[in-house]
């Protein structure tokens, strides 16, 4: 009997030849199975009236102009080792994209965020849509949190779903489906962790800012996919547990960087605002780092605040830069990426795979959004 968490190889896909290796093209896969899904659902909400069909094109809108990291890593582990079912890891691929869009909806949610990638998301479409039919401010806000909560719960349901569904043998589906929870259930914690840290009159600590940065983004979306991707080409466990330590790595170290981007990146490529951290408080390597100074006083009594200027904000990164923790956050990215590449090195991962992610991972700290 196979373990489980391990598949024979051919056991979760046929082999066949498959030429495509760039990725524009892998992107353009993940962007025609979405188109696809999303017309069949917004078809099938036309029954249950205009709204929900307008909350599904929202759910469809918040899905695109992502980077598809998630479903590049799918791709990368499944053909490193061997996959060459493009239709069959597309779902799969497919499943950890709407995860992601999930995740993105509910913590736009949380955050009381109505923009995403510089356009009204699922609240902020709902909230104009509430106004557009003669609601208050009050109903604009009961429609924006309704709407986010269910589109949110549409997308991560069919996840499961596109999991559950898929054409493998029941052991290679229940790992899938565990390496699913597992991102479900930990992010879960992360995100909770998160939100809790920003309790006014805390320190943030570098060890819980880390311990959340792995918990809320580098499980589901570095880790899991990578798994995912290595489980459904029947990889050894070793070697996907070798993946899933890198994954962690390197998810915290990219991490690390969008949130640099959030403080310093130039809102006009990176899509989002430049202040908003800063006014929510947000938790941060940057933050730890500045806790540990003595700017600490200065940054602590203006961070969080929701009335905080462009001005102001711009006070707080200079204050931020002055104290090293700039630097510094920085510093701890290229450190993970070091250690992520190391758990690479020393794995038994074939050769392309290993220089793939290597390669990966050492972008992580060198992109601008």
């Amino acid at each position: 009997m196979r373990r489980r968490g391990r598949s024979a190889p051919g056991s979760c896909c046929r082999r066949r030849n498959w030429s495509c290796s760039v990725p524009e093209l892998l992107d353009s896969a993940i962007d025609e199975e979405l188109r696809r899904f999303f017309a069949d659902a917004r078809d099938r909400a036309g029954a249950y009236g205009s709204h929900y069909t307008a909350l599904w094109e929202s759910i469809e809108q918040q899905s695109s102009g992502g980077k598809r990291v998630r479903p590049r890593l799918v791709w990368a582990a499944y053909r490193g080792f061997g996959g060459s079912e493009r239709a069959l890891v597309t779902r799969v691929a497919l499943a950890f994209e709407l995860l992601h869009t999930a995740f993105l909806i509910h913590d736009d949610l949380i955050d009381r965020d109505t923009v995403r990638r510089g356009a009204p998301n699922v609240a902020g479409r709902f909230a104009a849509r509430a106004a557009a039919h003669g609601g208050d401010a009050r109903t604009g806000e009961v429609w924006a949190a309704t709407a986010a909560v269910l589109a949110g719960d549409l997308a991560l349901s069919r996840a499961h779903r596109e999991l559950a569904m898929l054409p493998v043998d029941r052991a290679c589906r229940e790992s899938l489906l565990d390496i699913l929870d597992r991102a479900v259930f930990v992010s879960a914690a992360g995100e909770l962790a998160d939100v809790v840290s920003t309790l006014d009159g805390t320190t943030p600590a570098l060890e819980g800012v880390l311990a959340t940065l792995e918990q809320k983004t580098a499980v589901y979306s570095f880790e899991a996919p990578l798994a995912a991707g290595a489980v459904l080409a029947g990889a050894p466990e070793a070697a996907v547990a070798a993946l899933c330590r890198f994954g962690r790595l390197a998810g915290v170290a990219f991490q690390i960087v969008d949130d640099v981007l959030g403080v310093f990146g130039d809102p006009v490529v990176t899509g989002k605002s430049a202040s908003a951290d800063l006014r929510e408080g947000k938790r941060t390597a940057l933050i730890a780092h500045a806790a540990t100074t003595s700017s600490w006083p200065a940054i602590r009594d203006r961070l969080g605040d929701p009335t905080l200027d462009d001005a102001s904000a711009e006070g707080l990164r200079e204050e931020l830069r002055a104290c090293g923790a700039l630097d510094a956050a920085l510093a701890l990215a290229h450190e993970h990426v070091t250690l992520a590449r190391y758990e690479l090195d020393a794995a038994e991962l074939p050769p392309a795979l290993r220089a793939e992610l290597g390669e990966f991972a050492q972008r992580a700290t060198e992109r601008v959004r």
